[in-house]
């Protein structure tokens, strides 16, 4: 698992409907073309689609740029499906389902551009928020766009100041805000409003408002009127300039037909729709778009047969509809780029290249790296590492309820090779009566006492504790008690690591590892942290169930082993030594021990960022920290907290626990030759899935 990485992604997002998004996409998927091999396209959500239909936004950009990537992997979700699972509360899944999605597209494609959703139909209010919460847990900036048609200067800079506030305020970074379809005269003066009204390091654009992107095609008109296409069905996807209504006398209208007008006129107008065929190959008038024929009338036979005659026709339409009814419609429509209609794909990426700072985007691009891990990417990467090298892992509690739930969900995501202690019959049973459909084809069971290992196993720890006077029965004794066994199973190579404590005391699960695993010869000290998941961020806890008075020295250690910790799980170590006081303001016995501990850390370890004696919202509070701690590069920032004894320790993981519905994973036992870990007695399936999956993960490293 890495530190802080180069940024891969780009996520565009609006402030509203009908932003004109597209156009930025298709503008910077040609700009990303030029600059790396790969490039990847993915949508979270996508409206929802007919059967057989695919997104239209999805088949532009893929068709149009010939991106190796199939329709079903570009998107996570139909905008009805995550109004479904916001309904029932489950915005986790939705959320863990788009890391997924998203992360598969990443591991093909050197760059990834994310779009976001369109804040069409229902559920559009809450859009907003979900492309934020979509943006921090992918861990990825963002460029912010705005509709400015027929809005003020002010309206437009507010909006997009509150959507950058709004990012920020969840931790997204963003690098560019666009005024999209402004005045063509204003454009320069928002640029400057927009300027002074965000930070520096922030690329603002304004794209003018361009009818050609404006206007509906004649497909689009065809759809929305249901009408039927008579002829000149080849260029359908002609752009509807100016529309006019041929109710006048054809010697009148003529003067009225601008370049690619739409003509409008009833069926039976025969002399409108063949003067407008004619204007349209006469170099005396400009070209029209097409010809929509109102009042569900169709010319006669013999006008029919003269247009079929013409070399050059322009789509003629039939609708149903009159005339009246035929306008207002076509004048609501929402044009939208298809992949067919390359005219406005090309001026797209035109007004894009003209009008967005590319060089400045692109610099931001490559020089921008992620900072910081969600919960849900934390928990993506911890199940996406325990997969890469699968290990084998024994659970002694192999009855309780807990564990089998867990187990069953390990062995359907295939992360681990999973060993329960028990009696098999017994577990069966227990199985059937908690109907949990678990193959037991997929995993082991084994009995202590009817194990062909036990024997060797006794002997083993007959060797190992001779001189603590433990003689050969006690140690067969022993060995029936499945937490010696496991433990036993763990040393001799037989697994990989232990997880252990749904049922038994935290004594009774560490204390076999410390009498023959033992610690590793660089640590005097078993100590352990949790990885605090709360709603924007991992943080990491230490130490919150081990040792009760740790002194000076032991503080020290269980801070550099913690820092270890953290850095193999992705996580950039920031130390925080926690005390009742910040710096040197504090005296008294315990805030000495940690301003000794401090200063051992900086001894031993001087790449370590540490900080101490330092109080907790000086930890984490930007702000407060730079008030009392104005040079120091892990106040308002810490990331690892060290707590000064573990009354303090363990009251603080359960509060935080408890009152923000954090998912507290651990304890993590750290200092160990292999990996055991620990559970609480109260722990839920979740924390033994997530236990079990940082036990991989520890053994790996070994």
């Amino acid at each position: 698992m890495n530190k802080n990485a180069t940024n891969k992604a780009i996520y565009i997002a609006t402030t509203e409907p009908d932003s004109g998004k597209s156009v930025i996409s298709l503008g910077l998927m040609q700009l990303l073309l030029g600059k790396a091999a790969k490039v990847g396209y993915f949508r979270p959500i996508i409206d929802d689609l007919k059967t057989g239909e695919i997104d239209n936004h999805i088949n532009t950009v893929t068709s149009y740029f010939n991106l190796d990537l199939n329709f079903e992997d570009a998107y996570a979700f139909t905008r009805s499906e995550v109004i479904r699972l916001k309904n029932e509360d489950k915005d986790d899944k939705i959320i863990s389902k788009i890391i997924d999605k998203y992360k598969a597209v990443e591991e093909r494609f050197d760059f990834v551009l994310i779009e976001g959703s369109s804040f069409v139909g229902e559920g559009a209010i809450i859009e907003f928020d979900i492309n934020v919460l979509i943006a921090k847990n992918l861990g990825v900036p963002a460029i912010i766009i705005a509709n400015g048609h027929h809005k003020t200067t002010e309206d437009v800079v507010s909006n997009l100041r509150m959507a950058y506030d709004s990012f920020k305020d969840k931790g997204v970074e963003i690098l560019s805000v666009i005024a999209n379809k402004v005045d063509k005269t204003k454009s320069s003066i928002m640029v400057s409003e927009l300027e002074k009204n965000l930070p520096s390091n922030v690329i603002v654009n304004a794209i003018p408002l361009n009818p050609i992107l404006a206007n509906p095609s004649i497909k689009e008109i065809v759809e929305e009127l249901n009408a039927e296409v008579l002829f000149g069905e080849s260029h359908i996807n002609n752009q509807a300039g100016n529309y006019s209504v041929g109710a006048m006398q054809l010697r009148n209208y003529l003067t009225h037909l601008k370049d690619n007008a739409l003509v409008i006129t009833p069926g039976d107008r025969a002399d409108i729709i063949l003067g407008a065929l004619q204007a349209h190959v006469s170099e005396n008038y400009p070209s029209i778009s097409g010809i929509v024929l109102t009042g569900g009338l169709k010319p006669e036979d013999s006008i029919i047969k003269l247009i079929e005659g013409l070399s050059d026709v322009v789509p003629i339409i039939s609708a149903k509809r009159g005339t009246f009814s035929v306008t207002n419609c076509i004048g609501t429509i929402k044009s939208q780029i298809y992949a067919e209609n390359t005219q406005k794909i090309l001026t797209s990426i035109k007004d894009f290249e003209k009008y967005v700072k590319s060089d400045a985007l692109v610099e931001r691009l490559i020089t921008f790296e992620t900072s910081g891990i969600t919960p849900r990417m934390f928990q993506y990467n911890l199940l996406k590492s325990a997969r890469s090298n699968k290990k084998h892992i024994v659970l002694p509690e192999g009855l309780d309820e807990r564990i089998l739930r867990a187990t069953k969900q390990l062995i359907d995501v295939d992360a681990v090779e999973i060993t329960l202690l028990g009696d098999k019959k017994q577990i069966e049973a227990k199985l059937v009566m908690l109907d949990i459909p678990l193959d037991l084809n997929r995993i082991n069971i084994i009995n202590p006492i009817e194990s062909e290992h036990f024997e060797s196993y006794a002997n083993t720890l007959y060797e190992l504790r001779k001189h603590k006077n433990v003689n050969l029965a006690m140690a067969k004794d022993l060995m029936e008690d499945v937490s010696y066994f496991g433990t036993m199973m763990v040393h001799k190579g037989d697994a990989d690591g232990m997880v252990s404590g749904a049922v038994h005391t935290t004594q009774h699960t560490v204390l076999p590892a410390l009498q023959f695993i033992k610690t590793r010869p660089e640590t005097s000290i078993v100590s352990s942290i949790f990885f605090m998941c709360l709603e924007d961020r991992v943080s990491v806890y230490g130490d919150c169930a081990i040792n009760p008075n740790p002194n000076s020295e032991q503080l020290a250690e269980i801070a550099i082993s913690s820092a270890a910790t953290s850095t193999a799980f992705g996580i950039d170590p920031k130390v925080a030594m926690l005390s009742y006081s910040s710096g040197s303001s504090g005296v008294g016995e315990d805030v000495e021990r940690v301003r000794k501990a401090t200063d051992i850390i900086k001894s031993k370890r001087p790449d370590l960022k540490v900080e101490g004696p330092i109080q907790y919202d000086a930890a984490v509070d930007i702000k407060v920290g730079k008030t009392k701690l104005p040079d120091s590069e892990v106040a308002g920032q810490a990331n690892v907290f060290i707590f000064p004894d573990l009354n303090t320790g363990n009251n603080t993981y359960k509060a935080v626990q408890r009152e923000t519905k954090a998912l507290a994973i651990g304890p993590i036992i750290q200092g160990l030759n292999k990996p055991v870990n620990d559970l609480s007695r109260g722990c839920t399936t979740d924390d033994i899935f997530n236990t079990v999956i940082v036990t991989v993960i520890q053994a790996q490293g070994l």
